[in-house]
């Protein structure tokens, strides 16, 4: 196998054919390492109705990051794969691909249309398949579920069963969200709010004898057929005279009573509603306490019922709207319509306006269930199984949700999902795992709500109900979830209360809710603004990795994301940056062996081989990998990305790649040696750091290492060594950088190229330690004549800069003007100022010294102390420049 990497990198080659090696190797399962500990996570299963959108792109990329780093860590890992059935959404996209050929779902019967809903999940299945082999997510596709498989199905079946024994699950008539194109009942969180204009239409009910008229104002007037009464305040002096009488509902002369109730604001409107307890869940509570009739004056396709008379039987509601107004204002009794913006209900899946319906479903009954999960998560006393959510707030957002929640409506009235376990015979129904014994049932209809069994998801896919089942046992409760914030209602909550449940436990430890993708003006991506991105797109314009590290470089928890190819531009230069570095030392290092590496890596460490520079760089490694594992595992990954960029790209390649070339053009062999280890230890590291993140240029990389053997996949992740921390070397590497910085500063700003030669004179405590590197300040400064010395005095007319230990003074006669040289210098000292007093502000504040850690408030003084000498010696520079 040739070491060497081709000249430039090209995404498609380093990609091709790497996702099947790996899933060949077996890579992805489990360690099965008894004695390792375990760490699960379940996939939030995407739905079967289509391609894979750049939200899921992102939330696969971030679980992906943490199941390499945790595999890599040692910890025995499953990542389980599954997808959901999507009831409303895939039955919609089956039946309207048989429209296209002129097929109605009810023209092939439910056993039929199932027949063509499974074929659309095979081929959906399929091309998100192909997508995530595309993303590298490491996945056990041994252990990929289905939400209508079979284990899924007893699972379902018998959750379903136990809260129906509990009385937790109950049959019922009530007001529920209709979906009218979908012809199914909706929860309340299928249900989207969007302001749109409407009306309030002020129409007059008067008596038979015409003694009293109620104005009453609606924004829905084609409900006005089920209206049962007209309700007025009892307290409300203007018409509690008329409580016991009737009004006469216009068109179809219809008498119905005066109540009296509080449900009747007598500050809003005119004080007066009518009520219509089959169309209004507000209504359907004054209904009940009147024992009111109710009335649907509606069909299950959003038309109006024979109830409405002839003349609107089978109209649309919102033309039966039009005529009815119309109508109204024929007879006389409409008094006005106010034009308003109000939030209406609309389906999640079809978009139609929702339909408030009377209509007989199931439900689970979710106070008991509530309160527990509540309580639980409440807990502090630190010995129960709280969920952690990262950022915290979404915490608090759960337990918000949970405190005012509703009876969930649970049937839906499709074929695509679980038919819910219940059977009618001659009025009996009998709910069981399995079907009752004797002829003449008839199953329930309707299936459950999709959420149902996605609620059971991280116990279910683990072999639950069998509590002895090896997974379930092994990986449950999961390690981490993750998952946008717009699911918190819909599955988070859910997952909880009924892992809680059925397991006695919370699902999963930790909770990582990230925002959404969207573009770069900050929209929402979506098909009416056609602001769509493909992952696959993109992946084929810039490769994986790529996306990846965008993904997960502008990622903090729970924060929204911005889309942007100039950041696509960016990371792929990031990659080519770390290619050409990769492609150099492989070009310097083909003889050094993995045995030399490591006894080279001894002896350094012993401080028998080596100089400063190379002692700096394992030292800022150590402290790479520290920083980055400690943001990792608080799922910070913009910042560990942050840490890892500036590593990578300034200290690594920038500076040490260049100061090592003193030794590379060199003669001294064994000197040589010893710097294309520490380069191949390095590099070595920071592949393994990168690969969570960008998984396949880094394995194409690490293999073609001397000093690495086997897949990345499953290669140790970096660990502080101690034995390479040198604080000397690192504070004196660091003077020589800043040192350096600053004359090709102070060159550029008078326009003296590093090709010509000036004098460089330093002013320095740390004299010794700069002398001892003079070579490089000559290679990377160009003096004409150094001059290194504690005790040196200022030259005249001469360009100055003062770091942190030293100050530098170029005489560049003839170049300089003294006012325009002291006036960047007052600028440089009001810079200075403004760090001392931010300091100083900190460490005043009592509450920061009390409460940061010891080394934070000594990290702060130790900045006061390094600012005061800058902002001393600045001010002293002036002076002398004065004179």
């Amino acid at each position: 196998m040739t070491t060497e990497l081709p000249t430039k990198f090209n995404p498609k080659e380093v990609e091709e054919g790497r996702y099947e090696k790996w899933l060949a190797q077996g890579v992805f399962k489990p360690s099965g390492d008894k004695k390792a500990h375990p760490y699960s996570i379940v996939i939030p299963p995407p739905n079967v109705t289509g391609k894979l959108h750049l939200g899921h792109a992102w939330d696969t990329t971030l679980q992906d990051i943490i199941i390499r780093q945790k595999r890599m860590q040692g910890f025995d890992t499953l990542w389980l794969p599954g997808m959901d059935h999507a009831g409303i959404a895939t039955q919609a996209k089956v039946a309207a691909r048989l429209a296209e050929d002129g097929i109605l779902p009810q023209d092939l019967g439910r056993e039929k249309f199932l027949e063509k809903a499974w074929e659309w999940k095979d081929e959906y299945a399929e091309t998100i398949h192909q997508q995530w082999a595309k993303m590298g997510i490491s996945v056990d596709y041994d252990r990929e579920r289905f939400t209508l498989d079979e284990g899924l199905n007893k699972a379902v079946r018998k959750v379903f069963v136990e809260l129906y024994k509990k009385g937790w699950i109950y049959q019922g008539e009530k007001i529920i969200n209709w979906d009218p194109k979908a012809q199914t009942a909706l929860s309340d969180i299928e249900v989207i709010h969007k302001d749109v204009e409407g009306a309030f239409y002020h129409v007059n009910y008067a008596s038979a004898d015409g003694s009293i008229v109620l104005e009453v104002a609606t924004t829905r007037p084609e409900t006005f057929f089920g209206d049962t009464a007209v309700a007025v305040n009892p307290a409300d002096e203007r018409y509690n005279k008329y409580i016991g009488k009737t009004v006469i509902l216009p068109i179809i002369n219809k008498e119905i009573p005066i109540i009296g109730d509080e449900h009747a604001d007598m500050e809003k409107g005119t004080g007066v509603v009518k009520i219509t307890p089959a169309h209004d869940p507000n209504d359907f509570l004054v209904g009940q306490r009147h024992d009111l009739p109710q009335v649907n004056v509606m069909n299950a396709d959003g038309t109006m019922n024979e109830l409405c008379g002839p003349d609107y039987d089978g109209l649309d509601r919102f033309e039966a709207r039009k005529k009815v107004v119309a109508e109204f204002e024929k007879l006389g009794v409409l008094v006005k319509i106010e034009p308003i913006h109000h939030e209406v209900g609309h389906s999640e899946r079809t978009g139609v306006i929702v339909e408030p319906r009377l209509s007989k479903q199931w439900f689970v009954k979710m106070d008991g269930l509530a309160k527990n999960a509540i309580a639980h998560q409440r807990k502090e006393d630190g010995t129960d199984d709280v969920v952690t959510f990262y950022p915290p707030r979404f915490g608090d957002a759960y337990l918000q949700w949970m405190e005012n929640v509703h009876d969930w409506v649970i049937s839906r009235q499709l074929w695509w999902g679980h038919q819910i376990p219940a059977w009618y015979k001659d009025g009996e129904v009998y709910v069981g795992e399995e079907a009752p014994e004797g002829d003449g049932w008839v199953q329930e209809e309707d299936v459950l709500d999709t959420w149902f069994s996605s609620a059971l998801w991280p116990f279910s896919t683990m072999g639950w109900p069998d509590e002895n089942a090896e997974d379930f046992k092994r990986y449950y409760p999961t390690s981490t979830l993750v998952t946008g914030y717009d699911i918190i209602p819909f599955w988070v909550s859910r997952m909880i209360f009924q892992g809680l449940e059925f397991t006695g436990q919370s699902p999963f430890e930790r909770a990582l809710i990230h925002g959404l993708i969207r573009d770069e003006q900050g929209r929402k991506m979506s098909k009416s603004l056609g602001n769509g991105i493909d992952p696959m797109d993109v992946i084929e314009q810039y490769g994986t990795d790529a996306l990846r590290w965008f993904l997960s470089n502008g990622s903090a928890p729970g924060q929204d994301v911005r889309f942007s190819y100039d950041k696509m531009d960016a990371a792929w230069n990031f990659i080519n940056k770390i290619w050409n570095v990769s492609r150099y030392i492989l070009m310097n290092a083909e003889s050094i062996s993995a045995d030399k590496v490591s006894s080279v890596l001894t002896e350094l460490s012993a401080g028998k081989v080596g100089n400063v520079t190379d002692r700096w760089i394992l030292t800022r490694l150590n402290d790479t990998v520290a920083r980055v594992t400690e943001q990792m595992d608080k799922f910070e990954f913009g910042v560990a990305g942050h840490i890892l960029y500036n590593f990578i790209w300034d200290e690594f390649a920038n500076w040490y790649l260049e100061l090592t070339k003193e030794v590379m053009f060199g003669d001294d062999e064994a000197e040589k040696d010893v710097t294309r280890s520490v380069l191949l230890h390095v590099l070595d590291n920071v592949l393994r750091l990168l690969h969570p993140i960008m998984p396949f240029f880094t394995e194409e990389i690490f293999e073609k290492l001397p000093n690495t053997s086997g897949s990345i996949v499953v290669a140790d992740y970096p660990t502080v060594r101690p034995e390479f921390d040198d604080e000397k070397a690192s504070d004196g590497v660091a003077l020589l950088i800043e040192l350096i910085t600053a004359v090709r500063n102070i060159r550029a700003e008078v326009n003296t190229p590093l090709s010509k030669k000036v004098p460089i004179f330093v002013k320095s405590d740390n004299a010794d330690f700069l002398n001892s590197v003079k070579l490089y300040i000559v290679r990377f400064a160009n003096p004409s004549e150094l001059t290194i010395s504690a005790e040196l005095t200022a030259p005249e007319q001469a360009m100055s800069a003062v770091i942190t230990g030293a100050e530098i003074y170029l005489p560049l006669a003839g170049l300089i003007n003294i006012d325009e040289e002291i006036a960047r210098l007052n600028k440089e000292l009001a810079k200075w100022q403004k760090e001392l007093d931010l300091v100083n502000r900190k460490l005043s504040n009592e509450k920061f010294v009390a409460n940061a850690k010891v080394e934070v408030v000594q990290k702060e003084k130790e900045k006061l102390q390094d600012y005061l000498d800058k902002f001393n010696a600045t001010q002293a520079r002036i002076e002398e420049l004065k004179k």
